[in-house]
């Protein structure tokens, strides 16, 4: 068997006194799919970020070829042939897609567009990806975005691809497609390496799987010899149940909440929600399917009462809430609580403690001017008690905490204020398996409950284990509610893309 062709050996980093990667060693072979699975804070990030140049190693060596290199900037790893796709893509909105591809290298402002079209198209031929030169990065999907990356890099000569949870907003179609990208380049000789949380992809696209655990490597297994439950007990380094439940709970007998032909447009009159309509009962979790930008974060700050909608209406048991805001929500006793797709952003403030946090939505039930500290304390020690948040203290600053317990934080909350409904927004994004797992648990015990809850996801394997009913919508209108038992993820991702799947011609609704 020939030489791996990238090596790392015995890899060192840390960040104070945090040990990002301790002595990790991995090696890829050329014509081969490494997958790097591992649970938040493992050190799957920074590995590949010393592999790509954003980091230098403390200790050990990087070969590229038998060579040992050392990276000072992601330009020396591009120069040696190593390109990275992060999860949030470095396009320039404004520009092509040829434009984008190019810029920044060297003669690309003297390159005439014949040239740089036809070395786009012979790429193209060659890897089997599908890229109209032309098309403004604007008017893309996110799928034609991903391709436009994978481009650039093949275009200044990468025979090494990372990627970094490249399937998180892809439909099912879309993944396949990127598969096919992949394994053309992997026919070609090409080193890839993906991070990724989703484990059924692990098992179809990868050769081997190298497993880190607390900055350690764990093993380095061949895939097709493993199974999906043996790769997580390694992962996590105890047995974890991979079932997600669907309890079958009493349903209310009116809806929680009934949203009826939900209008709103963006500033340029673009329709971001159209007509939409549904219905939530108590004792059920609705699931919500949907390409990234479908109306869902609109569809969520319009019911919270964060946003104001242009038309239709939202009743919380058949009264009338919206335009209301969320302090006047409060105060009618209608309680819905509401977990952000931004948690940092919108659901907690990153400079302020865990405690503070934690009583930012109760500061007006305290009787009196002041805050009560013993109550805010005792509080936020139960939640963390509750939801196993790994903190040195309730007083510890929320942005120092790993993602994973960031969202138990913000869940453990908004379950406190015991709600009627609650609307949950891609709520274990980012998150290892453990967190995810506990994060499903609580919401099924919410369900048990008898809480109507919304869960607005982007894993289709969840969505359909998790929802007792299943919303698909694409450009705000709602295509279908279906029952997530009788469709297939297929199904589901035609309805993404605006087709009813049996519908004839597969035209759009």
């Amino acid at each position: 068997m020939s030489e791996p062709y990238i090596r790392l050996k015995n890899i060192c980093k840390s960040f104070g006194t945090v040990q990002a990667n301790k002595n990790v060693s991995i090696d890829v072979n050329k014509g081969e799919i490494l997958a790097l699975l591992g649970e938040n804070g493992s050190g799957k990030s920074t590995l590949v970020n010393m592999l790509s140049g954003i980091y230098t190693p403390d200790s050990g060596e990087i070969e590229i070829g038998g060579k040992n290199v050392v990276f000072r900037s992601p330009k020396d790893a591009i120069n040696a042939g190593i390109g990275m796709i992060h999860q949030h893509f470095k396009l320039i909105d404004v520009l092509t897609a040829a434009e984008n591809i190019v810029i920044g290298q060297e003669n690309s402002v003297v390159l005439s567009k014949k040239k740089m079209n036809a070395r786009i198209n012979e790429l193209s031929q060659k890897y089997g990806i599908s890229i109209d030169p032309d098309k403004k990065v604007y008017n893309m999907s996110v799928s034609e975005k991903q391709s436009v990356e994978i481009m650039k890099i093949l275009y200044r000569g990468a025979d090494v691809l990372i990627l970094d949870e490249p399937t998180a907003v892809l439909t099912p179609q879309e993944i396949r497609a990127l598969f096919d990208i992949l394994r053309g380049m992997k026919e070609r000789g090409c080193c890839i390496i993906i991070i990724t949380h989703k484990l059924a992809e692990v098992m179809e696209i990868s050769d081997r799987v190298t497993v880190l655990r607390k900055g350690e490597s764990i093993t380095t297994a061949v895939t097709k010899d493993s199974t999906p439950q043996e790769l997580t007990e390694m992962m996590v380094g105890s047995a974890v149940s991979l079932e997600i439940d669907r309890p079958k709970e009493k349903l209310s007998e009116q809806p929680v909440l009934s949203v009826d032909r939900l209008s709103k447009k963006s500033f340029e009159g673009v329709d971001l929600l159209r007509d939409m309509s549904f219905d939530l009962y108590g004792g059920e979790i609705l699931g919500v399917a949907g390409i990234a930008g479908s109306g869902q974060k609109e569809l969520c700050e319009i019911i919270a009462g964060l946003m104001k909608a242009d038309g239709g209406s939202v009743k919380f048991s058949g009264e009338e809430i919206l335009g209301l805001s969320p302090r006047a929500i409060l105060r009618r006793g209608i309680s819905m609580s509401f977990i952000p797709e931004d948690r940092l952003g919108m659901g907690l403030v990153a400079g302020m403690s865990v405690m503070n946090n934690v009583i930012l939505k109760s500061y007006n039930r305290n009787p009196g001017p002041f805050l009560d500290r013993k109550f805010a304390r005792t509080l936020a020690e139960q939640i963390v008690h509750d939801f196993d948040i790994s903190t040195p203290s309730v007083t510890h600053e929320v942005k120092k905490l790993s993602g994973g317990n960031i969202q138990k934080v913000l869940l453990g909350r908004e379950i406190w204020l015991a709600p009627k409904v609650l609307i949950t927004a891609y709520p274990v994004r980012g998150l290892d398996i453990g967190a995810s797992y506990n994060i499903y648990r609580v919401l099924n015990e919410q369900k048990k409950k008898g809480v109507a809850v919304l869960f607005i996801g982007e894993d289709l394997d969840v969505l359909k284990s998790i929802s007792d009913r299943l919303m698909v919508i694409h450009g705000g209108e709602v295509v279908d509610i279906v029952d997530p038992e009788k469709v297939t993820k297929e199904d589901i991702g035609m309805m993404m893309l605006g087709h009813k799947p049996g519908a004839e011609g597969g035209e759009a609704v």
